[in-house]
């Protein structure tokens, strides 16, 4: 059967002499592994839309789960990212990073749109890097179904915390003097980021980058946003440390 998709390539690894094998997050079917023949073939019409996080018009034919790319067309390779090192870094630790909470099989236009997003963002410049990372990060785990409590302390109920913390594994936010005992690695919020982490997870996907920030929340914003991630999903990402020591 052959089926025609959009598809963001995650990863590609070298296959045989000539080819490649893409793990792709497909609007139609989710994450997919793809054989494509013959993609690194000098002269190739199929190695420009088989690169790493490129967006392509695939037709693939599908037998028994597995699927082999017939067609491809390049629709946006995101050129900014393929200009500058950290962009790349960065770019490909979000791949890695919708790898991981994407479902085999299971089509996730949500999941695909942030991803499109971010990386456009990224190489447009329509933020700092910094802000896209904590964004995406934060967004990411709320489709992961880790979205923080950041409306009112979880203890009080006051709307506007007083001297506020965001309790790292549970995702509550509390007064400083009404943290619980049992709430672990608590990180202080300022105003500012509280305001950018409450933007971040209720915002219309369409505005997730449009806010901006001053330098110092900038930063408490970026680690908030990271630890808080890599706590939910309990795990570290060799693309991160890679961005770590580029940026």
């Amino acid at each position: 059967m052959y089926i025609t998709t959009l598809g963001l390539v995650l990863r590609e690894t070298e296959y045989k002499e000539s080819s490649r094998i893409l793990t792709v997050l497909s609007a139609s079917n989710g994450k997919i592994t793809v054989r494509a023949q013959g993609a690194k073939r000098k002269g190739s019409r199929i190695a420009a839309a088989t690169q790493l996080l490129t967006l392509s018009e695939m037709t693939l034919f599908e037998n028994r789960d597995r699927y082999t790319l017939t067609e491809a067309r390049s629709l946006e390779q995101f050129a900014g990212l393929r200009e500058d090192v950290g962009k790349l870094a960065l770019g490909s630790y979000f791949a890695e990073a919708l790898e991981s909470l994407s479902d085999e099989d299971a089509p996730n236009p949500e999941l695909l749109s942030l991803g499109l997003n971010a990386l456009y963002a990224l190489s447009n410049s329509l933020n700092s890097n910094a802000v896209i990372k904590a964004a995406f990060e934060l967004r990411l785990a709320c489709l992961a179904g880790f979205e923080p409590v950041l409306s009112h302390c979880g203890v009080c109920g006051r709307t506007s915390p007083a001297a506020p913390v965001l309790a790292l594994e549970g995702g509550t936010v509390y007064c400083a003097a009404c943290r619980p005992e049992g709430a672990g690695e608590c990180l202080s919020l300022s105003p500012g980021t509280m305001d950018a982490l409450r933007h971040i997870v209720s915002v219309d996907p369409r505005k997730l980058y449009s806010f901006r920030v001053g330098s110092a929340t900038e930063k408490q914003l970026a680690r908030v946003c990271e630890a808080y991630f890599l706590t939910q999903l309990g795990r570290g990402f060799g693309s991160l440390d890679f961005y770590r020591s580029v940026k």
